[in-house]
């Protein structure tokens, strides 16, 4: 405790990183406050009624904090980009000349990155006009031309906000940016999750008692483990040894250390995690708004939250975003070739094919528990709404997931910063 007292301390005594932490917090506080700041010319209560109509827009609801059930600027919160995003990442893969753009370094993904933020506002403004429609009843003025683009423009304008605002935290900040935005949502339903909780053992579902007492420690307890877990997997990796050979360049000897090529169990982090979640939100946003009383099981069944078709496409698009991350970060065949080049190699693996296939073997398997781990957590949610009939998303591993991942993934950063200016940090 007093070593990462004296951690935090350090934190504030170095002058860059305190602005970095400050402005970071400074972006994030004109996030929250924009949450609740209502769009002209719509009634709130219709947003609300929605959320709590069948939990259709559980998800939308929980990552922006509550921005949609208030309908503010920032109901859309930032899933426009990360569809954008996505889209852009797969399209660079099936496009050469994207592809090359990539390759071409630091302008080249600038060039990218300018495309996704067209695609982001394009896809608002989409996103913005269903919801329009499907929400028509809620605008004051019963939906006039005027309305229309008001609403549709005001929240295409709250993503782009949201986009700036990320990118401006990546760039001046600590941490990811977009993570942090969806963190920052998430945790700030923690008081909504507390009074969930005392809900539930004041309810019939729990019953106050012993009963209860134990139904509300058993929540608890599994919360930390999921929380334990996943730190676990996010920190876990497969050292694989590397052995340089001696080579004598002049009159000097170079080579002859051991060492070890690390591989991450989850090298894709929340990433996974947050592209499915915005998939899965966006057919629910176009069924619940264009045919919110179908009677097609088909869309029902896609609909429901929760519901044995939901959980399956969800579980099988983080392992689809796991493998894909894991293939665009990390690519066996050019580590064979560097190792090649600079004499090293893997004790009985011959250089060059054979140590490509040997990598590219160990990081299917790792990728497999990593990508299993994060669908398993998935369905953590319908477990406990089985058991106590808990609704809240909150309480939900993928909630957990995201909070615990992008905590870590800053506190890294943080930690890195200290130690380049020779402090001690205090992940230990």
């Amino acid at each position: 405790m007093a070593n990462t007292l004296e951690a935090v301390r350090n934190v504030w005594k170095i002058k860059d990183l305190r602005k970095k932490i400050l402005f970071t917090l400074l972006m994030l506080l004109i996030y929250r406050v924009g949450s609740f700041i209502p769009i002209p010319g719509l009634r709130a209560e219709e947003f609300a009624a929605l959320v709590q109509k069948g939990q259709l827009f559980g998800f939308l609801d929980i990552i922006s904090g509550g921005a949609f059930q208030n309908a503010s600027i920032f109901a859309m919160n930032i899933t426009p980009y990360i569809n954008s995003s996505i889209i852009m990442q797969l399209l660079t893969i099936a496009i050469p000349a994207l592809e090359r753009l990539q390759k071409e370094g630091n302008e080249g993904r600038k060039k990218i990155q300018q495309y996704v933020r067209y695609g982001a506002v394009l896809l608002g403004f989409f996103q913005a006009s269903m919801l329009y429609i499907g929400m028509r009843r809620a605008v004051s003025d019963g939906g006039s031309v005027i309305s229309f683009f008001t609403v549709t423009l005001t929240f295409t304008a709250g993503t782009a906000i949201l986009m700036w605002l990320g990118e401006q935290i990546t760039e001046k900040g600590i941490g990811n940016g977009i993570s942090l935005i969806i963190f920052a949502g998430i945790v700030s339903r923690g008081p909504q999750a507390a009074a969930t909780l005392y809900n539930l053992y004041v309810s019939e579902q729990l019953g106050a008692g012993i009963l209860g007492i134990i139904g509300i420690i058993f929540i608890l307890a599994m919360f930390i483990a999921v929380i334990g877990a996943v730190v676990y997997i996010q920190e876990a990796e497969r050292r694989i040894p590397i052995q340089y050979a001696k080579r004598v360049v002049g009159r000097k000897m170079y080579g002859g250390q051991s060492t070890h090529l690390p591989i991450k169990v989850n090298m894709s982090g929340v990433i996974p995690i947050i592209f499915a979640m915005s998939i899965m939100a966006f057919p629910q946003t176009i069924i619940g708004l264009v045919a919110p009383n179908t009677t097609s099981k088909i869309l029902i069944a896609l609909s429901k939250q929760g519901g044995p078709i939901y959980t399956v496409l969800y579980a099988l698009l983080i392992l689809f975003f796991t493998f894909f991350y894991s293939v665009i970060q990390f690519n066996p065949i050019e580590v064979a070739n560097n190792l090649k080049k600079n004499g090293g190699f893997i004790p009985g693996i011959r250089p060059g094919k054979p140590t490509a296939d040997y990598i590219s073997g160990i990081l299917n398997k790792l990728t497999w528990i990593g990508g299993i781990f994060l669908a398993l957590i998935t369905i953590f949610p319908s477990i406990m709404g089985i058991i106590f009939g808990i609704q809240g998303i909150w309480f939900g591993g993928t909630s957990v997931l995201i909070m615990v991942g992008v905590a870590l993934e800053t506190a890294q950063q943080i930690e890195s910063q200290m130690l380049m200016r020779h402090y001690k940090g205090f992940l230990e």
